[in-house]
């Protein structure tokens, strides 16, 4: 990527940031916001978002002013009010930003977003940057590029330095009594935490598996175990709740965003969709098995690999767009309940144990098709994540809570 330095980087007094997204977006773009504020300590960091992310952005130390995404056409995270966006551009550019940076997609539309905030530089990727209506526009490098890392080269490209990848979730010591008011009594350990949800249909898991993950777990290795969720996770909390064969905490509909990312901590491991939760135990460090469908998992699967479990089948529709599954739902019903509570115990290994693949078994059809995985524990040297997935097809073919 060709580096071409921000002139005057050292006047750079007020910086505004577009990520309009929701949990897992957010979270991902952490890394790129710790980069701005080490770049520019002194600066005035001021991040455009939805109204829900207030919470989550103000407890980064890296973002000193929130502002509430007013909608504009194309971007449909909000409903567009003509008069309310032109308001709001209107005040931006009377605030006088400095550099207005894009981390919300290619910019096909966020770009013209970004311009009319009327900063003195703006930067962000663009797929044509000859008609990119910002000053800095950079080549987008396609969707399968890791969203972390794909906004840590954007800040590359003009010379900024970037030193971390990890991703950022604080924990406040308030959040971890919120918790404790919601868990009167500790749960056994090892505790695994399971969160059903995710944005989207086409996203989740049957609940009546992750019931039977966690049914035995609770039997086989008297795991004690945590239910998670939003309020649209109620009914599905509830029947995983029934199915234990010993008393379940269900937490589901009852934490704040800051007490979920205390309970993922808590937990020795996460069981989760491909969504916003998984991206938190990303962030806190908690070991996690994620069940990946219709998304890209290139694009959004875990960057730790030592710590995280992807079972992942890599039918030849997937990744997809759709929000509900058109046919029928191959790439996670293939997923089956033998496969998550076997790697549950793998990331269950004790602390000073590593794991990485040892070898595998291609299944060629059928449900079980994909990588039949052997793991061994202290290998020291765990270099990939651990996956169930047809390479044929990944190969050929190729968000949350979401």
């Amino acid at each position: 990527m060709r580096m071409t330095r921000l002139v005057g980087a050292e006047d750079i007094r007020r910086i505004v940031v577009l990520r309009a997204l929701f949990l897992g977006d957010m979270l991902v773009a952490t890394p790129a916001l710790r980069a701005l504020r080490r770049a520019f300590p002194t600066a005035e960091i001021t991040l455009i978002g939805l109204p829900w992310s207030e919470e989550l952005v103000m407890r980064l130390g890296s973002v000193d002013r929130f502002l509430a995404f007013p909608g504009f056409p194309g971007i449909p995270e909000i409903a567009v009010d003509p008069g309310r966006t032109q308001a709001f551009l209107a005040d931006a550019r009377a605030y006088g930003y400095d550099l207005a940076v894009q981390l919300h997609g290619d910019g096909s539309v966020t770009n013209q977003f970004v311009a009319e905030l009327g900063a003195r530089e703006s930067l962000g990727y663009a797929r044509d940057p000859e008609r990119s209506p910002v000053t800095r526009p950079i080549q987008y490098p396609g969707d399968d590029a890791h969203e972390a890392m794909k906004f840590l080269d954007l800040l590359r490209s003009v010379g900024i330095v970037t030193t971390s990848s990890a991703l950022e979730f604080p924990v406040s010591s308030e959040d971890v009594a919120e918790l404790a008011r919601l868990l009167p009594e500790e749960l056994p350990r090892p505790t695994v935490a399971i969160h059903p949800g995710a944005s989207a249909p086409a996203r989740r898991w049957p609940v009546d598996r992750f019931a039977e993950v966690g049914a035995r777990l609770a039997s086989e290795v008297q795991a004690g175990i945590l239910i998670l969720g939003g309020p649209g996770d109620l009914a599905a909390a509830a029947a995983i709740e029934r199915a234990m064969p010993t008393r379940a905490a269900n937490l589901a509909g009852r934490t704040s965003l800051g007490a979920l990312g205390a309970a993922i901590a808590h937990a020795d491991a996460l069981v989760c969709n491909d969504s916003g939760p998984a991206h938190v135990a990303y962030a806190v460090g908690t070991p996690t098995v994620t069940l990946f469908g219709p998304g890209n998992i290139g694009r959004w699967g875990p960057l730790d690999s030592r710590r995280h479990a992807v079972l992942y089948k890599g039918v030849a529709c997937s990744p997809c767009p759709h929000r509900e599954c058109p046919i029928d739902h191959r790439c996670l019903e293939w997923i089956g309940a033998d496969e998550v509570v076997a790697a549950v115990r793998r990331v269950l290994c004790d602390g000073d144990q590593s794991l990485r693949l040892l070898d595998h078994q291609v299944l060629d059809d059928g449900p079980d098709r994909g990588l039949k995985l052997e793991v061994a524990g202290h290998l020291g040297d765990a270099t990939q994540p651990l996956l169930a997935i047809d390479p044929h097809d990944a190969a050929g073919t190729d968000p949350a809570m979401a």
